[in-house]
């Protein structure tokens, strides 16, 4: 009897289902349901069973139970979707998914599958994972761990128990809590050592004192002292302490602002370390006491003795080294050897080259350090010196006789080192040398000049009774005194007047005034007489003369005619240059006389006037004065200049009377109114007619000259003499002829004249001439005229230019960049038109317009600048002779070139210099010579063939040099063509920074090229391994992939040496072949394959046509494989024969895919396709493994395998504590026992760790610890220790195996 009922799981009404397999009337559905809910219950109820099981006696296999349970679940859903029982009926999908949800539960329940996830239980970290006992509290610790290492925690069968270890306050006593230095400044000096004290009130301390090693300069007893203080002894060091701090902080208030130290701020901060590190940073339980030491040594803590006669624990450190402190300062040899002023090095303003050599006296423990510092002018640098030990360390430490020797610092002797010092005076200036700071072995630190404080460390500082002498060192840098004559020199020498003394100028120059007063020494040589004779009147002589104060100039008196000579100059510390004139000729000049002669002028009228005839004698220009007297009327005081020696004075009185006529004085460049005893001459004058122009502006030669700008007719003033009236007779002299125009009638003394500028001048412009040519007075006394005429210019007057300067100065040297001044004077109206050009290039004429008389011309290329015309605003003008030219000098741009050592090829085509080739990586250079002022910048392009024709600029670097020769490095690191051009060179007259813009022009540039050979290379394309069968040729084979294929790279021809080795037959063959192209497949007919195996290509060598040595080839291109078989082979890639649960053992199959391979475990026999080589296998039960046959499937060939056998160990296993969980409460200054027990083959190698205490339950501490042990033969192991913590263990490893698994590359490796 059937039910109609509704359709389960939501179907659809009207879709009809199967029946079930169990008819309804031999079992109702709701039974089968029961009957088959109850079997599941059931099944899963053994698989908790089974699993309860595994987790409390785990299995090495636990693929067993996860197979078994994978195929009861498979089977029970499988069976159960097969009944078609109403409402378990499911989709065929859902049984999939149930099935696949169930498998991946038994996996990851029963190991099947692993997440690992950290060392031993990543949940929380690699600290947590021997702490099963913190975790009791957890679900996971009840849970399943289903394969998942992050849940089963403490329950790793392989590491189990923890060691937990709770410690109670002790007692304990701590040297030198703070790891502070502490030194002795001297022998009366002390240092008290802080004890920190822990739950403890000392009753005594006990200590012993170590000397120091005895040394050449410190000396020391080998006795050690055992000391004990008492508490009494202990409460009145700290009172003393006490006292001297209130002492020090008195003296500091009462501290003078001017007495204030750089040091100051140090101490007080240091007071307040001291106070804080007493009381602000210690426990309740803390105090500290001091220790005084008197004598350096090293202080070890014996013993420490509370009131309750109990021993407080001695924490580590329980010693201290105390050191004499150390010191440096100038040794006195030094100082009395170098001089306080230095002068620079002759013809080198900069004192460059100069080296000053001092020597510093350093005292401590070795090794020290200094520093010192140089300061020249607003300069200051710092250096520090390290590693100073004296010549006994050295002996000592090379001595194997001397076992006390150590290199500790502790146990080293202080030594006194003698260290030179070399430093350069490079400039001009003082230069301070200061010793700051000097630092011991120990960590000491005194600076210079000053020692420890005895009262709190060696930090703290005090001034000692050294002085700045003892460390600091001054040298002054001056410049060398030049001096010369001024004023003076060849062609200009000295006048020295007859009875006077002539004064000569020495001029100090370029001298520093601290250098002053300077010494100059001076010789005399006297003139020779006319024959050739010495000098019988003056003798020669040689002095010293001094400056006056600072003052730079001083004047010789010279009394004597001759030669004066400066031989030499020294100032108060530097000896100086004589700089030229070096010379100065004094000459004695005669008085001047004159030789004269008189004659009378008579003309029509009778005498009209004397004339008289001069031959002077003396240094022109000359002043002749000479007396006239008429009649009885008083005389007159006349003179005249002649510029010559010769000379004519005409004498013409206008009125008629008796004359008197002398000379009386005569002077010349040199003496004033010398009085004459000429002769004198009496005449009675009769003046005859005469007439002249009125004086207006005066042309050249004295003669007058007009101008005339407009008009036909010219006025111009005459003036006459003698008796009214007068006739004048005027000539007008043009450039074609002369016309006379008469003039009568003339009835006073001062007459204008208009006269006719002649016709072609007027209508063209230019200049004539008026003359006088007689005049007639009323007696009819006719007299012809030889005044000067009027010259008359229809244009301005002429202009004159020249440059202003002697010859000597009209030069100027400038830069290249800079423009010149040259200085002009000018005649004329302005403004003036200059026509000028360079000798250089003299087609090339260049105008100016100046609108001074003193104007400048502004050039900036060099030459001999030369003027060519002038004109002013009317007329043009004239160059004034040997004053038209000036010199413009350039200071030379520096330029390099290549040295002549430089093995190179011109190339005139493009002016390169071709270096020799050079291989790629090999260093080299070249040598430039630079010329200019050092010091130089260069900068230069270097460039290289991109292979397209081209060049591709690389960098443009700037290095610079202070020599004149300088090493220039070359660019080898990549092949090719390498090109390098000088672009700008700088100096110190142009410097980089300001000249930025200044490039050598291409054609005048530095250019070298070098090829850079490429070394040759060879490699492989691919590390795709070859297959060749027994027999074979090693001939080229039809590879699509590139296999075999050799890349060369190079020069060719190439010479490829190729090795093969044969791994079996342990053979190697070498060949070498010359190859013409840059990839080779390897062909080697000569070679057979006579055994079976691996055999390796490998490239030996190669070699180009350059001949450089190959790169380094990259090993893993550098051979590859060749797989010879005969018939299917497997072959292991390790050699080992044990192997650990759960390792993966690797082999290597040869012949064609796909193998069959065979093996056997523990006597169980299984097989295994593999269709790609390598091949693996994962053991995963202890016993033997053999592998015991492999398949060639294309042969259909079997090849037994007997040589392959491997033992397979199991896991080994640790525990702390047997396995338990162990809190042990132990009292301070006791020791807990830790116990580790090992599981496995001997020897051990496990690693445990320490954590701290978590007041969280459950949570592990932090990681205080981690240790190692090793090479432990026995099954337990303990160690003793009285720190708190808990103990596990992270890894053990027996002699086969490890756990945690490593990597099994890294097992490999081992």
């Amino acid at each position: 009897m059937s039910t109609s009922k509704p359709a389960p799981n939501g179907a659809v009404a009207g879709i009809v289902h199967p029946p079930p397999r169990i008819p309804e009337s031999f079992i109702e559905v709701p039974d089968q349901r029961r009957y088959v809910l109850s079997l599941g219950v059931a099944c899963q109820a053994v698989k908790i069973i089974d699993l309860l099981r595994y987790w409390v006696w785990p299995s090495d296999a636990p693929l067993y139970l996860t197979r078994k349970w994978m195929l009861v679940d498979f089977l029970f859903c499988t069976v159960l979707s097969w009944l078609r029982i109403p409402r378990l009926r499911y989709s065929k999908s859902v049984v999939a998914l149930q099935i696949i949800s169930l498998w991946l539960f038994d996996s990851l329940a029963f190991g099947g599958i692993s997440v690992n996830v950290g060392v031993a239980s990543p949940w929380h970290g690699s600290s947590q994972s021997s702490s099963p006992a913190t975790r009791n509290s957890f679900l996971w610790d009840y849970l399943p761990a289903f394969g998942l290492p992050v849940l089963y925690g403490g329950k790793d069968t392989h590491l189990l128990g923890q060691h937990t270890v709770r410690m109670s306050p002790i007692s304990t006593a701590q040297l030198n809590p703070y790891g502070e230095t502490f030194c002795l400044a001297n022998s009366n000096s002390q240092v008290l050592i802080p004890l920190l004290l822990n739950n403890t009130s000392p009753s005594s301390v006990r200590y012993t004192l170590t000397p120091l090693p005895a040394s050449d300069h410190f000396r020391s007893s080998s006795k050690v002292e055992h000391l004990e203080l008492s508490s009494k002894e202990l409460r009145a060091i700290e009172q003393s302490r006490i006292e001297h701090m209130q002492l020090v902080r008195a003296a500091a208030a009462k501290k003078e602002p001017d007495e204030y130290d750089e040091y100051d701020d140090d101490d007080d901060d240091e007071e307040d370390h001291t106070q804080l590190t007493t009381h602000g940073t210690l426990q309740k339980t803390q105090d500290l006491t001091y220790i005084r030491v008197t004598k350096p040594g090293t202080i070890r803590l014996e013993r420490v003795l509370d009131q309750s006669n109990v021993d407080a624990r001695l924490l580590y450190p329980n010693e201290i080294t105390i050191v004499p402190c150390p010191r440096a300062e100038f040794t006195v040899e030094s100082m009395a050897q170098v001089k306080d002023v230095r002068c620079a090095t002759p013809r080198l303003m900069s004192g460059a080259g100069e080296e000053l050599r001092l020597e510093i006296d350093i005292y401590g423990v070795p090794p020290l350090s200094l520093r010192w510092t140089r300061q020249v002018g607003s300069r200051h640098e710092s250096f520090m010196v390290e590693g100073i030990e004296g010549t006994e360390h050295l002996h000592q430490a090379h001595s194997e006789g001397d076992r006390r020797v150590s290199d500790a610092p502790g146990e080293r002797a202080p030594t006194r080192v003698k260290v030179p010092l070399t430093v350069v005076l490079d400039a001009l200036g003082t230069h301070t040398y200061v010793l700051e700071s000097v630092t011991d072995a120990l960590g000491n630190i005194a600076h210079a000049g000053q020692h420890g404080d005895s009262a709190i460390t060696s930090r703290k500082m005090t001034t000692s009774g050294n002085d700045d002498a003892a460390t600091t060192r001054s040298v002054t840098v001056l410049r060398r005194p030049g001096v010369s004559f001024k004023h003076c020199g060849p062609g200009h020498p000295a006048s020295l007047l007859i009875g006077s003394e002539a004064p000569l100028t020495i001029s100090t120059l370029e001298a520093d005034a601290q250098d002053a007063p300077w010494d100059v020494s001076v010789r005399y040589e006297p003139p020779a007489e006319e024959s050739g004779k010495p000098s019988k009147r003056y003798k020669g002589w040689t002095q010293i003369f001094k400056t006056q104060g600072e003052r730079k100039d001083m004047t010789l008196r010279a009394s004597a005619p001759g030669e004066y000579t400066i031989i030499g100059v020294h100032g108060q510390f530097c000896e100086g240059d004589v700089l030229s004139p070096e010379t100065c000729k004094v000459v004695e000049r005669p008085l001047p006389t004159a030789e004269i002669e008189w004659k009378k002028i008579h003309e029509c009228s009778g005498d009209t006037g004397v004339t008289a005839l001069l031959v002077l004698h003396g240094t022109p220009p000359f002043q002749v004065y000479y007396r006239t007297q008429r009649d009885n009327e008083p005389p007159r005081e006349l003179s005249k200049t002649f510029p010559s020696s010769r000379g004519e004075l005409t004498v013409q009185p206008e009125r008629s009377g008796h004359y008197t006529f002398k000379f009386t004085q005569l002077s010349d460049a040199n003496y004033k109114k010398i009085d004459l005893k000429g002769p004198a001459i009496d005449l009675d004058v009769h003046p005859p007619p005469s007439a002249d122009f009125v004086s207006n502006a005066h042309g050249g030669r004295g003669r007058k000259s007009i101008n005339s700008c407009s008009g036909n007719m010219v006025d111009v003033d005459v003036e006459l003499r003698g008796t009214a009236p007068w006739n004048v007779e005027v000539q007008i002299v043009g450039p074609k002829g002369s016309d006379v125009i008469p003039f009568t009638g003339i009835k006073t003394a001062r007459k204008t004249l208009t006269l006719p500028i002649p016709k072609s001048i007027d209508r063209d412009g230019g200049s004539f001439e008026i003359d006088l040519v007689s005049v007639e007075d009323a007696y009819g006394c006719k007299r012809a005229l030889s005044v000067p005429g009027v010259a008359v210019n229809v244009r301005r007057v002429l202009p004159t230019a020249k440059f202003y300067g002697k010859a000597q100065q009209r030069q100027v040297t400038i830069l290249d960049h800079e423009k010149a001044i040259l200085p002009l004077r000018l005649t004329g109206e302005g403004p003036w038109r200059i026509k000028y050009r360079r000798q250089e290039a003299p087609q090339h004429i260049m105008t100016a317009t100046l609108k001074s008389p003193n104007d400048e011309l502004h050039v900036s290329a060099k030459g001999t600048y030369e003027l060519l015309e002038v004109s002013d605003s009317q007329c043009s003008g004239s160059i004034v002779e040997n004053e038209a030219t000036y010199r413009v000098e350039h200071i030379p741009r520096p330029s390099a070139k290549l040295s002549p050592d430089v093995q190179a090829v011109y190339e005139r085509f493009n002016g390169s210099h071709i270096l020799p080739a050079i291989c790629e990586g090999l260093s080299d250079h070249v040598d430039l010579d630079l010329t200019g002022r050092p010091p130089f910048q260069i900068m230069y392009n270097i460039a290289k063939e991109d292979g397209f024709g081209a060049t591709k600029l690389l960098d443009q670097p700037t290095f610079s040099s202070i020599q004149p020769r300088t090493r220039f490095q070359l660019r080898t690191s990549e092949p090719g063509r390498v090109y390098y051009e000088v672009k700008q060179i700088g100096d110190a007259a142009y410097p980089l920074a300001k000249n930025k813009d200044a490039i050598i022009p291409r054609s005048e540039r530095l250019l070298f090229e070098q090829q850079v050979l490429m070394r040759p290379s060879a490699r492989f394309k691919n590390h795709n391994r070859l297959s060749y069968c027994l027999n074979d040729a090693f001939e080229i084979h039809d590879y699509a992939d590139g296999k075999g294929v050799v890349l060369l790279e190079g020069t060719p021809p190439f010479q490829l040496q190729v090795s093969i080795r044969n791994l079996a037959a342990s053979e190697v063959y070498t060949e070498t072949i010359k190859l013409h192209d840059s990839s080779w497949r390897v062909h080697l007919p000569n070679y057979s394959f006579r055994s079976i195996g691996p055999h390796q290509v490998t490239i030996e060598s190669v070699q180009d046509a350059s001949h450089c040595e190959q790169v380094a080839p990259d090993p893993s291109y550098r051979s590859i494989w060749v797989d010879v078989a005969e018939t299917a082979a497997i072959i292991p890639f390790s050699r080992r024969d044990d192997y650990c649960v759960g390792d993966v053992i690797p082999f290597q199959l040869e012949g064609t895919p796909p193998w069959t391979i065979g093996y056997r475990i523990n006597g169980k026999s299984h097989t295994q396709e593999a269709k790609i080589s390598p091949w693996s296998v994962q053991v995963s039960q202890p016993g033997e493994f053999a592998i015991t046959s492999v398949a060639h499937q294309q042969k259909m060939c079997k090849t037994a395998v007997t040589d392959l056998r491997y033992t397979v160990h199991a896991l080994p296993a640790a525990q702390v504590g047997h396995g338990k969980r162990i809190v042990q409460d132990i009292h301070e200054g006791d020791q807990a026992e830790i116990v580790f027990t090992l599981i496995g083959e001997p020897p051990f190698t496990f690693t445990y760790q320490r954590a701290e205490l978590s007041p969280r339950k459950g949570v592990q501490g932090k990681v205080l610890e981690t240790h190692t042990v090793s090479g432990v033969t026995a099954q337990e192991y303990s160690i003793f220790s009285a720190l708190e913590g808990t103990w596990t263990i992270t890894s053990i490893s027996d002699r086969y195996c490890r756990y945690p698994p490593a990597q099994q590359d890294a097992i490999e490796k081992r």
